[in-house]
């Protein structure tokens, strides 16, 4: 009873003097502004208990005189305090890091978002790392609003980008790239994804400018990792995938394409429609006799399969029960490897960053491969406190020869051909019709060899020197050396090579090109509130290719050697062609800001390039920038916790283009007169031959006057974030109008030459672009992030070379460049309606052709009724990315990309494949029209084309899920023994679906066989 008693008064001394312990705790959280924060919450640490800030910043909590409250909210470093038994307990939140303080590349120089008076958008690779994005295009696709990424299915991967829209006809739409602050023009695979920290995109001509002549199609700026203080860090992403066919696009099988034949022996045909079924299987009501038509035969399925137009060894396959699956021969699952080793680190006073990466893709196609060896080193060190030397150097082998099975084939090949002939080679028509289109798809893989790889080094030699004043010179050195080596052989043993003795040649081209940059830079802040920045460049750069190839044919005694011996063919060839052209530049850029609340940019830059007219070698760009950082106003101080941050933007300037583009390779040469070599046979009047060296005028004629595409661009933009940073957003809006645009244009034959480059034309667009991002949720354990793109561009041909349409490129003076110019289709003839199609008495229409619109009631199908269909391109483009973490250790996130509005062609739906026609093909598994199944959007089998042609269009527009991907960080407390700093696990899967409610053919942004792509990833630093 004593020990009860006791007890019980132990434990009534312990409630009291915990219920003594605990008080009341009050305060006010404020930011580093001395602005009070709404909605902070506080909670005690190592308890669910917690409350928020109210209206005026203030919180009130019951916690123990000893307990740690903890301060959180998004956007703000999280902070701790002990209460040490204070009743008033104050923070000040400190911002996080959030976009609008991140730094990012404004040409030749760098500036946080917030302070940015130009149109830039930006990516943090390392936010993508659970994706293992395989190129640059990874990266931004879907990321960048105003940014036009396409998806290339090869096995090297990657895609064409177009930054708001096309600004020209013949030039390159391509964007700047930069690399490392200093203008790169090899290419992007050459770039490792792993190595990259962040890329920022270019939009506006204030931004632009400051790269002149080259920017008029964007800039893409990338740059690298660089070490960081610290110990060195060991990093390892490793991962492996496969690459699986998305969409399928079947043929006939056996089956199938039997019952498909029978149906193209009926089309136009006049005889009984029973007579092409099988006649071992005949429908009630119809008898053998019937079924033979008149005609005798002891063997009635050969007959049947003659009707289908079965040949020989097809007729034998099928007996014997055997087909062949071209389809699962074509595709695989191809096998995709990616690996990165990286130092890097800080000691005393340098830094550096060194990494080597190996990656290995098969494609989906079999024999279609592609891999790359590709390293890189970034070393920068004090040489003395007024110099700082660094380097940034790259180097990329790349292995792109491999032959590819020719898919395209997929659709003449019968299930019924051989793959092989009898003696085991490969069959070079697969059926015993040698007439046909068909050829086995293995035909060059098999027979052929090629050796393509290309080696490239690219680097920036930089030294950095203080100078009094606070005025700072910077000296830019950046070489870039290319080596491509093409060599191809056809073998005699191709039954598709027709040369007797085989083919080979080879093709060895090297490109090297030089920048050097002076920069003086002066930066200074008066009164503490006017702040000047100013940018003074020099530029000289040169650029030279050296491109020869030789062949031969006809090699004696064997072609075995391919292209290591070209020797010993009879017929040789040589050529070469090599390219040089000069730039230089000078550019001015100040920027000046007030009470970091009204910003101005104010540009100049006067480029020189040799590859213009002699009257145009120089050019001058200039651009301006107004900036209003509305929030910093004190009337709007009172709203401080609702609207963060506002600023309006307005920018106008010029910016050029000078790529002109042959053979696909810059052409400096197009404002020149050329001369012709060839040679000719000459017979002597000993009767002996000999080659004679001849010159003639090249077609195209000379044009002092070249110069420079121009585009003027003004652009206004408004960049917010509110409630506490919680939301963010930024808006533009462009205009941009190209003038002198490069096109070619026909001369008459009475000049003597066909063609001239001039500046002619005129292109305008306009769009506008929205980028959202949202902190939806952030609790202890689960966090949700949301960002949101939009955009849409709208370009119109203002002027071309004469006052006409150009309707062979299929340009139209006051339409978008990509307009669809068109008959309209209004649907297929029906039976019932012949009586009208009759009377288009050139068209020869019969039930199931496409009926076409006759806009002038002439019953003739001429130019005059083609109308404007739609657009190739978007009309507007939008993505969807959201984030998640989840306790943690588990990271979740998906991509949604869209583009709409857009069409693509699809003549498919005609269901005539021209040529040698249906009757001795195979067709991928579509519908078609026949008087049992009177459909309205595909036509007959063998379809007419109305007397005139035309394409058939359909909606293309499409959401594709771009990426789902899942990581694991393996928690620390189990990595420190084994001395790890950081472990995560990954997986991911890239194209894991697309919607597209309209478009029934392959893939709907590209047409044709498209991978996803399943990834398992570690990624270690140690």
């Amino acid at each position: 009873m004593k020990k009860q008693i006791t007890l019980l008064i132990a434990c009534l001394f312990s409630a009291i003097s915990l219920a003594v312990a605990q008080q009341t705790v009050t305060g006010t959280v404020k930011d580093s502004k001395g602005e009070v924060l709404l909605g902070v919450t506080i909670r005690v640490k190592g308890s669910t208990t917690g409350v928020s800030t109210g209206i005026n910043g203030t919180y009130s909590i019951s916690a123990p005189s000893d307990a740690v409250l903890v301060a959180s909210s998004i956007s703000y470093v999280t902070q701790e305090q002990p209460v040490s038994g204070r009743s008033t307990v104050d923070f000040i939140l400190v911002d996080d890091k959030t976009q609008l303080q991140e730094v990012v590349v404004i040409g030749y120089g760098t500036a946080q978002k917030k302070d940015v008076t130009g149109a830039v958008s930006s990516v943090r690779a390392t936010q993508l790392e659970n994706e293992n994005p395989q190129s640059v295009a990874d990266i931004l696709r879907g990321n960048i609003a105003g940014l036009n990424v396409s998806y290339n299915s090869s096995a090297k991967g990657g895609g064409d980008l177009l930054v708001r829209g096309k600004t020209t006809l013949s030039a390159s739409t391509s964007p700047l790239i930069v690399l490392d602050g200093v203008i790169y023009i090899g290419q992007l695979s050459d770039i490792n994804p792993n190595d990259i920290e962040t890329v920022d995109v270019l939009k506006d001509a204030s931004s632009l400018a400051v790269y002149g002549a080259k920017a008029a199609t964007g800039v893409v700026a990338i740059t690298t990792k660089k070490g960081r203080a610290g110990a060195a860090q060991i990093s390892l992403n490793s991962n492996v995938g496969l690459a699986t066919m998305s969409v399928n696009q079947n043929v006939y099988d056996g089956p199938g394409f039997l019952k498909w034949r029978g149906d193209v022996a009926r089309s136009g045909g006049t005889t009984p429609a029973y007579i092409y079924l099988d006649p071992n299987n005949l429908p009630a009501g119809v008898t053998l006799t019937q079924w033979l038509n008149g005609q005798t035969t002891t063997n009635p399925t050969d007959l049947w399969l003659t009707r289908l137009g079965l040949v020989d060894n097809e007729k034998a396959n099928y007996l014997a029960g055997k087909t062949t699956d071209w389809y699962d021969l074509l595709f695989r699952d191809g096998k995709r490897q990616d690996h990165t080793a990286s130092l890097s680190g800080r000691k005393e006073d340098v830094t550096y960053y060194m990494s080597l990466g190996y990656q290995k893709n098969e494609n989906l196609i079999e024999g279609g491969d592609f891999s790359s060896f590709r390293s890189r080193v970034n070393l920068e060190g004090k040489a003395a406190k007024f110099l700082t030397v660094g380097m940034n150097l790259q180097f990329a082998n790349r292995n792109e020869g491999a032959i590819e099975a020719d898919w395209g084939q997929l659709v003449n090949l019968s299930p019924y051909g051989d793959f092989y002939n009898a003696n085991g080679t490969i069959r070079r028509i697969p059926t015993d019709d040698n007439g046909l289109n068909a050829r086995n798809p293995f035909l060059a893989t098999t027979y052929n060899s090629r050796l393509q790889k290309q080696g490239t080094v690219f680097g920036s030699l930089y030294a950095k020197a203080a100078l009094p004043f606070g005025i700072t010179y910077s000296l830019n050195f950046s070489p870039g050396y290319d080596s491509y080596r093409t060599f191809n052989a056809g073998s005699s043993l191709n039954p598709e090579v027709t040369t007797p003795g085989g083919t080979a040649s080879r093709a060895t081209e090297t490109r090297y090109n030089w920048q050097i940059d002076n920069l003086l830079k002066w930066n200074k802040t008066f009164a503490n509130i006017h702040n000047v920045d100013v940018t003074l460049l020099a530029n000289a750069e040169k650029y030279q290719t050296w491109y020869t190839i030789a062949s031969n044919t006809g090699f004696v005694p064997s072609d075995i050697l391919g292209y290591h011996n070209l020797a010993s063919g009879t017929t040789p060839t040589v050529s070469s062609d090599d390219r040089i052209y000069t730039g230089d530049a000078l550019m001015a850029r100040l920027n000046y800001s007030l009470m970091s609340r009204y910003s101005l940019t104010l540009s100049v830059r006067r480029d020189g390039y040799s590859g213009f007219g002699a009257q145009n070698k120089r050019a001058t760009f200039p651009a301006g920038a107004l900036a209003w950082t509305f929030t910093e106003e004190p009337f709007l101080k009172s709203i401080g916790n609702v609207l963060n941050y506002g600023k309006i933007r307005l920018s106008y300037g010029i910016n050029g283009n000078r790529e002109v583009r042959s053979s696909g390779t810059i052409d400096p040469y197009v404002a020149l007169s050329q001369l012709d070599v060839g040679k000719y046979q000459l017979v002597n009047s000993s009767g002996s031959a000999s080659e004679i060296n001849t010159v003639s005028v090249n077609n195209r004629i000379g044009n002092s006057g070249l110069k420079w595409e121009k585009t003027a661009s003004l652009n206004f933009g408004l960049d917010l974030a509110f409630l506490n940073n919680r939301f963010t957003a930024t808006f533009d809006g462009y205009d941009k109008k190209t003038t002198d645009l490069l096109i070619s244009q026909t001369l008459p034959n009475i000049t003597g030459y066909s063609n001239v480059t001039s500046n002619l034309a005129q292109v305008s667009n306009r769009g506008f672009e929205a980028s959202v991002t949202s902190k939806n949720m952030s609790t202890k354990n689960f966090s949700w992030n949301t960002s949101v793109n939009f955009f849409l561009n709208r370009n119109k041909i203002d002027k071309l070379a004469t006052p006409a349409n150009d309707l062979g490129n299929g340009w139209f003076i006051g339409k978008d460049i990509d307009v669809i110019w068109d008959y309209k289709i209004l649907g297929v003839w029906q039976a019932d309606e012949l009586t009208e199609a009759a009377k288009y008495t050139k068209a020869g229409i019969k039930a199931g052709d496409f009926k076409l619109e006759d806009v002038n009631g002439d019953y003739l199908y001429t130019d005059a009724d083609k109308q404007y269909l739609g657009y190739s391109n978007p009309r507007f483009n939008w993505s969807m990315r959201n984030e998640f973490n989840i306790y943690k250790n588990f990271d979740f996130s998906f991509q949604l990309v869209s583009s709409w509005g857009q069409y693509a062609t699809d003549n498919l739906r005609k269901n005539n494949i021209g040529g040698v026609g249906y009757f001795r093909t195979n067709s991928y598994a579509v519908p078609y029209w026949t008087p049992e199944n009177p459909i309205n959007d595909y036509a007959r089998i063998n379809s007419a084309f109305s007397g005139t042609s035309f394409n058939v269009y359909a909606k293309s527009s499409f959401i594709r899920l771009n990426t789902v991907a899942l990581s694991y960080s393996i928690p620390k407390m189990l990595l420190t023994r084994a001395k790890i700093q950081n472990a995560k696990l990954y997986v991911n899967v890239a194209n894991a679906g697309v919607y597209a409610p309209d478009w029934k053919y392959w893939d709907p942004q590209n047409g044709g066989p498209t991978p996803r792509y399943y990834t398992l990833g570690l990624n270690v630093s140690l």
